[in-house]
């Protein structure tokens, strides 16, 4: 299900966010009936510029926390259940602050942020969620005070730079205009690359996740995903950073095909020497393969095809059995000749092809 895809990416972007500023724990388990807590921070640096940097999340990281994040709006019983979780961690830090023999302080103990594209009227009042202007912006609905618990909601959040790494988190159009936000950031920011690095993750789970039944919202943000692939292909290139593109197209074929064999890992350089265009047509087409054997032969078909046709554009006749001499090289034979591809010419690529 798409659901766990998208819970998946939520943790590992909150992670990967606040990692620089404290230490961060996924799917931390509480009480011996083993709920899991989804994202645990206790802050360890202070880096002002950076916390400032995360906007309204920075805010929401300035103490220790449990961040919940929901793909769906919240539901009644859900809320609940983090509720729970935080009162067992509450009551674990009272008994280990008894054993030791030390205070326990309110200020001590984590907050609960509960990260939601949207909730009813009726859900909020139902908990006495209340607003807390104007030292807090609109979208964000406190539990009773020494419930230390919020619920954000992330489509009644204003669109400003502050709540942009939050509505990162949304869904449907809120969603896919943040994005398109992120893509406008200067590209040597380092949070715009670290997130769109997870959001291509994301994008290739969904692109494998597409024979199952995908909402449209789904397919709507690959499409916006998309383009960022080939923009961010481009600035690599233009800085000559052919190892970024290599590390792409690794991890996506990691994560369509899983473990990559060694013929796979033998044509990553040479593909990612490609022009940027070329190259996202070249992902995009490996994404409509099959998740299987057959799939994964296709795809190194596929490189092949690509890698021999950059180099021979006037034998495109030849392509074809070329291309089926070059794999049916022993895969120590076709990693050789692929590391040497660079020094040789056409006429002596094309003689070592024919002669196989």
């Amino acid at each position: 299900m798409t659901r766990f895809i998208h819970d998946r990416f939520a943790k590992e972007y909150l992670e990967e966010l606040l990692s620089p500023v404290g230490t961060v724990n996924i799917g931390s388990d509480v009480t011996s009936e083993v709920r899991e807590i989804d994202v645990y921070f206790t802050p360890n640096a202070a880096v002002p510029e950076y916390i400032e940097s995360l906007g309204l999340l920075g805010r929401l990281a300035n103490s220790t926390a449990i961040f919940e994040p929901f793909r769906n709006p919240v539901s009644v019983s859900e809320v609940i259940s983090c509720l729970s979780k935080l009162w067992d961690v509450r009551g674990k830090l009272e008994r280990q602050a008894r054993r030791e023999n030390t205070g326990l302080n309110e200020t001590e103990l984590p907050k609960l942020w509960i990260l939601t594209p949207t909730a009813s009227e009726l859900l909020l009042n139902g908990f006495r969620a209340q607003l807390d202007e104007p030292q807090w912006m609109p979208g964000i609905y406190f539990l009773g005070e020494y419930l230390r618990s919020a619920i954000v909601v992330i489509h009644q959040l204003p669109e400003i730079p502050e709540t942009l790494w939050l509505r990162i988190l949304g869904k449907g159009k809120v969603q896919q205009r943040a994005v398109a936000e992120l893509s406008g950031l200067a590209t040597d920011n380092p949070l715009r690359t670290n997130a769109l690095e997870l959001l291509y993750r994301l994008q290739s789970n969904l692109v494998a996740d597409l024979e199952q039944e995908i909402e449209t919202e789904d397919r709507e943000l690959i499409m916006t995903i998309a383009p960022l692939f080939q923009e961010q292909l481009q600035a690599a290139q233009q800085q000559g950073k052919k190892e970024q593109q290599r590390l792409i197209l690794e991890n996506f074929l990691r994560g369509r095909f899983g473990e990559l064999d060694q013929r796979m890992i033998a044509f990553l350089s040479p593909v990612s020497t490609i022009p940027a265009a070329e190259f996202t047509v070249i992902l995009l087409a490996i994404s409509m393969l099959a998740v299987d054997a057959a799939g994964r032969q296709e795809a190194v078909k596929l490189l092949a095809e690509n890698v021999l046709a950059v180099r021979l554009k006037e034998f495109s006749e030849s392509l074809p059995a070329l291309v089926t001499n070059l794999l049916a090289l022993p895969a120590a034979e076709l990693t050789l000749l692929l590391e040497q591809l660079p020094q040789l010419s056409a006429d002596e690529l094309i003689a070592r092809l024919g002669q196989i």
